[in-house]
């Protein structure tokens, strides 16, 4: 059995929308006991998602809103190292499962909280989604056409500027946790989106980006860093930013570099754009494919969800598991000399309570009284 870094450490994580789920099923990746703590039957609104973020997990249906459920969580956290909550500020703080009471119950708990807007300012009490927060961190305003923002599915919000953060704040902490005891990480989304996008606000700062969309290297607006469509209505991925890597393109395409405008004579671009449109439409994408497979040129085709896993780079690089019609991308990061299993299936919603409260020193009779009482499912 492959021993993975985080073996030895346990994780509770508070059932919720979003990132928080996404932060555990990373952990749980790299080798952690992810325990989730669910409501007795379940959210009021169904995730979809939970099949995919719930691997790897176990599962313990607790009514935090009883006395009795709070104890048992603290319990949980007492054997712990992490606890992730997504909640509103002021919500655990009234449940009772606050920092102070949980570092008061385990001085060298890592507790990671994950809000949209922050723990305060004008918004921190506020609703709101992916879509709200990089809304306000700038990162939505530059993605998308230049008729109208495009929306990232909840890639830059709730997974990229949200659980990764997380993750990375959780694993700073227990690396630290020797020196400075159990801390509160705190990761906010519209924190992390803006953060995502510190080069572009680079960019525009030193006169390189316009605060407008399609018109940017980086944007859609260069017309060698951008899609174009394929004889069979398909899609191929171009990149070549570096000059050497242009030619390999123009060589691809069999086209001839005299005969075409400058790679960076912006005042050309639209007839360049043009010009290779007209050029990728005159191949199906997988005549592209062969063509610019093993070059340098930075083409490659576009792949929808059904596609990916069936793809032979990812095939060989194990990046999915799962059969025709139910694949989802395996563990990662990996660690070398460390091949991580894929994940086990999600759980369902209260599976191991009985096994977690047995191994915290419950007797079956008083497992059944809480299970009749409503505390535990």
């Amino acid at each position: 059995m492959t021993v993975m870094p985080l073996d030895e450490v346990t994780v509770i994580e508070l059932a919720g929308l979003g990132p928080v789920p996404f932060a555990g099923m990373i952990l749980a990746g790299l080798g952690a006991d992810v325990i989730r703590v669910d409501r007795p039957g379940g959210p009021p609104i169904p995730d979809p998602m939970i099949g995919a973020v719930g691997r790897g997990k176990r599962s313990i249906a607790i009514d935090l809103k009883k006395p009795e459920g709070v104890n048992i969580l603290l319990e949980l956290v007492g054997n712990a190292d992490v606890l992730l909550e997504g909640y509103r500020p002021g919500v655990v703080e009234r449940l009772g499962i606050s920092p102070d009471d949980c570092l008061q119950t385990n001085p060298d708990l890592v507790y990671g909280r994950m809000t949209g807007w922050g723990a305060d300012g004008p918004y921190a009490s506020m609703a709101g989604h992916d879509i709200n927060y990089i809304g306000l961190s700038g990162a939505l305003h530059a993605i998308g056409g230049a008729e109208r923002p495009a929306l990232p599915l909840n890639l830059v919000g709730d997974n990229g500027g949200g659980a990764m953060y997380l993750v990375a704040g959780v694993l700073a902490a227990l690396h630290d946790r020797e020196r400075s005891g159990g801390v509160v990480v705190h990761a906010a989304m519209v924190e992390g989106a803006a953060s995502l996008s510190a080069p572009f606000y680079e960019m525009a700062a030193a006169g390189l980006w316009e605060d407008h969309r399609e018109v940017n290297l980086l944007d859609g607006g260069a017309p060698f860093y951008t899609t174009y469509q394929t004889s069979d209505g398909k899609w191929m991925a171009v990149g070549p930013l570096e000059p050497h890597f242009y030619a390999e393109m123009l060589n691809g395409l069999d086209i001839d570099p005299s005969e075409f405008p400058g790679q960076y004579d912006r005042d050309r671009w639209p007839e360049l754009r043009s010009r290779l449109a007209g050029a990728f439409a005159e191949r199906t994408r997988a005549e592209w494919e062969d063509v610019f497979t093993g070059t340098d040129a930075c083409v490659t085709p576009v792949l929808s969800l059904s596609e990916a896993p069936e793809h032979a780079h990812n095939l060989a690089r194990r990046v999915f598991s799962g059969s025709a019609g139910h694949h989802l991308p395996n563990p990662t990061p990996r660690i070398d000399g460390r091949d991580p299993s894929p994940f086990a299936d999600a759980p369902d919603i209260g599976i191991d309570t009985g096994e977690i409260l047995a191994r915290l020193g419950y007797d079956d009779a008083r497992i059944q009284a809480l299970r009749d009482l409503g505390t535990v499912s």
